[in-house]
């Protein structure tokens, strides 16, 4: 099932998968629903048993939602986080339709660790926001050579307007004073989440080797969702456009 080495016995999968969904959701309160737009759209474009790729996928939030909505569907799921992919691990552990890679997708030979040549649909959230805009660029070159002719490539992300910096501020401030009183309701956030990852037996030594890999987080430019859909086109992709978003998030679907 699994390329990664890490030992996964002795922990709560699921409860580690909550607690990861719960500190997300203190990012993004609105995570669900662009889960839920995201697998619409999967269906609307290739139905109800695709072969997707679960592009940097952490501990496998887009597969847990897309295998519980269409069991018949298969899940490659690619991430360099060995904390994240063991979750990933323990929790699809046993389950055939899913399979995980250990691949860095700033290496150009990153998809030579696949499985399968080609995707119906190429899916991610949340997660290629670090990268610059050149990389991001070559990286959706070689998504596109992976989605098959009438698949699908979803990115749901941060996607910044700067042409609109007063609606940014207004939003921005919004949602950190709602960020504030969760935090003093009891969420988690970033930080504190992967302090707890350090201490937990099994967790501990993946969650070194990941600060060791990634060091501490950054993110890169953010364009807009003019940029990233503009891009797509130019990569090979015949159309693309958001199809939902949020004052600073954006599901970007683009079609083959």
């Amino acid at each position: 099932m699994t390329d990664t080495d890490t030992t996964t016995a002795g922990a709560d999968w699921h409860a580690w998968q909550e607690s990861w969904d719960r500190q997300q959701e203190w990012y993004m309160p609105d995570r669900e629903e662009r889960f839920r737009v995201m697998l619409d759209m999967v269906e609307a474009l290739v139905g109800t048993s695709p072969r997707v790729l679960d592009l940097a996928c952490g501990t496998g939030s887009i597969t847990a939602r897309l295998l519980a909505r269409f069991p018949d569907a298969t899940s490659t799921g690619v991430d360099l986080d060995p904390a994240l992919l063991a979750i990933a691990e323990g929790t699809f552990a046993g389950d055939g339709r899913v399979t995980l890679v250990t691949a860095d997708l700033k290496d150009p030979d990153w998809a030579a660790a696949l499985p399968y040549d080609s995707y119906d649909a190429v899916l991610t959230a949340t997660a290629l926001h670090w990268l610059y805009q050149e990389p991001l660029a070559d990286l959706y070159g070689h998504i596109a050579g992976l989605v098959r002719d009438g698949g699908v490539f979803m990115n749901a992300d941060h996607m910044i307007d700067e042409t609109t910096p007063r609606i940014n501020a207004a939003e921005r401030a919004l949602r950190h004073a709602r960020q504030d009183q969760a935090k003093r309701d009891g969420a988690l956030d970033w930080t504190e989440w992967w302090q707890l990852a350090a201490k937990d037996p099994v967790l501990a030594g993946p969650t070194a080797r990941r600060f060791e890999i990634y060091g501490e987080h950054a993110d890169g430019d953010m364009p807009s969702a003019a940029w990233h859909a503009r891009v797509l086109r130019e990569k090979g992709f015949a159309e693309a456009r958001p199809v939902w978003c949020s004052p600073s998030d954006t599901l970007l679907l683009a079609l083959k």
